[in-house]
Parts: C-alpha cells; sequence; structure tokens
C-alpha cells in the first residue's frame, strides 16, 4: 500500500498502518460522495458512515470537510504527478511536446474517472486551501519541480511562470470543456492543445 500524502489540512499524520488504511478509506467515501451529493450537502458524518468508520476517526484527521476536501485535492496532485511521471518515462525523449500531451492527457483522464475528481481536482473547483498557496500555483511548482530536468531547463522563477500561465489557460478552457460536455468536448480540448502549444512554443523552443 502507496502511503497517503501528507497534506497539510490533515490533524495528525497517520503512524501506523492501520490509521493509514483508515485515512485513506475515509478520502475514498469523501470522493465518491462529492461525486453523488455535491459539495455543499457533504458532511463528515456522512463520509465516516461510508468509510466504516467511528465519526471520531474522520475529526482525528480533520477539523471540518473543506479540510478534507483540501486533503483529497493533495492526494490528487500526488496522484496526477505518479501519472505523468509513468507516462514520461514510458515516451522517453520527447521534449516539452511530448511532456504537454502526458500532462494534458493525464488530467483528463482522471477528470473523467477519478472519483470526486470533477469538484476538487486540485483544489481549484471548492474553496480549498489556503490562499498563499492557491491551486494552479501548486500545479506550476510542480511541474517545474517534475519536467525542468526534463526538458534541460533551470527551475527558476521565468520557468515557473511560464508553467503558471499554461496552468491557468489549460484550467479554465478543460473546465469550459467539461461545462459544454459531460465528457469534455472535444473541438474545445482540441483548441486548448492548439495554444498552449503555440504559447510554449514561443519560450521554450
Amino acid at each position: 500500500m502507496k502511503p497517503v500524502p501528507q497534506a497539510t489540512s490533515l490533524r495528525r499524520a497517520p503512524v501506523q498502518r492501520r490509521s493509514a488504511e483508515r485515512l485513506t478509506r475515509i478520502l475514498d467515501a469523501c470522493a465518491d460522495l462529492l461525486d453523488e451529493v455535491g459539495y455543499d450537502a457533504l458532511s463528515t458524518r456522512a463520509v465516516a458512515l461510508r468509510a466504516g468508520v467511528p465519526i471520531g476517526s474522520v475529526y482525528r484527521f480533520f477539523g471540518n470537510k473543506r479540510a478534507m476536501a483540501d486533503a483529497l485535492a493533495q492526494r490528487n496532485l500526488e496522484r496526477w504527478t505518479e501519472r505523468v511521471t509513468e507516462r514520461l518515462k514510458e515516451t522517453g525523449e520527447g521534449g516539452w511536446r511530448a511532456a504537454m500531451d502526458a500532462v494534458l492527457d493525464e488530467y483528463l483522464a482522471m477528470k473523467r474517472t477519478a472519483p470526486g475528481f470533477s469538484l476538487v481536482d486540485f483544489g481549484n473547483q471548492i474553496p480549498v486551501g489556503a490562499r498563499y498557496a492557491e491551486p494552479n500555483h501548486r500545479v506550476a511548482d510542480r511541474l517545474t519541480d517534475l519536467l525542468s530536468g526534463y526538458l534541460d531547463r533551470e527551475p527558476d522563477e521565468d520557468l515557473r511562470r511560464v508553467f503558471l500561465v499554461a496552468v491557468e489557460t489549460a484550467d479554465t478552457l478543460v473546465h469550459l470543456a467539461f461545462r459544454v460536455a459531460p465528457e469534455g468536448d472535444e473541438r474545445i480540448i482540441a483548441e486548448t492543445r492548439e495554444i498552449l502549444r503555440a504559447y510554449l512554443g514561443r519560450v521554450l523552443d
């Protein structure tokens, strides 16, 4: 079993395996209920019931549902990073275009299949996280760390800003695509790729 990423929203980090497994069940239940009832109707009591744990176990880790959703967003970011990393290992050397496709494709795959992701993703859809750590900054920072070596670029503020602009652009357009069609309008997604290629080509080539 993979360890649960230590989100800043956790009241207490799990130490024993049993505690980590319980935290995983809580977050899984949270994700499933988000799809079923939405964030407004989500409750810590319902999550405890779905996870099969005492309500005290939920409060042991989280003070409220917002903290729980933030931990789910952090877990989503970790899982997405793992998927992108594996994809890049499979594709080998393909330059920034291959990296961009991996980043976007894995995000789209999670948006279509991962429980709760359509509502929480990395924290953009609901008001989670601290104001100083906005979700798209988290993603841009992660991409800078993940891709700088792959692109043979310094992980400096210039590259961080480039990724932040790309992430903000993709975030807006992908959410538009999923508002237009439940599985994401393919024409809007194709336009998103073209916009990203044009922008990244200008600054990375």
